[in-house]
């Protein structure tokens, strides 16, 4: 079972990076975060967070297609609270809004708006 979900992840995460060039192995790095940002687990793991932490430095853009909602055109079912959460959960900072554009941008300005402090 456990095999299979990781490769559905895999999976999932790949056909979603097509949209955005070079995401797919950014998002695969990811892939410790799922028990987290599925609602199985309520924190999230250190790899993860080291994972998050290095996306939001090599490549915030890719942040925007794992939480566009992809994951349930595979039977993933991405808890948006959780996802939302992530960066609080891993003291991890996240980029801008203006990372992001287009149809991803809504979600990450929804994303953003609830973790940047307010000046």
């Amino acid at each position: 079972m456990a095999t299979y979900l990781v490769l559905v992840v895999v999976a999932m995460l790949c056909a979603g990076a097509t949209a955005q060039s070079g995401c797919a192995s950014v998002l695969i790095g990811m892939s410790p975060c799922l028990s987290y940002i599925t609602g199985s687990s309520s924190t999230p793991s250190q790899q993860c967070c080291t994972q998050l932490a290095n996306v939001v430095r090599s490549s915030p853009r890719c942040l925007c297609q794992v939480l566009n909602g992809g994951g349930s055109s595979f039977g993933i079912n991405i808890n948006q609270t959780q996802a939302l959460a992530l960066p609080d959960s891993c003291n991890v900072q996240t980029p801008p809004i203006s990372s992001c554009n287009g149809k991803d941008a809504i979600t990450y300005m929804h994303f953003n708006f609830y973790h940047q402090p307010f000046a």
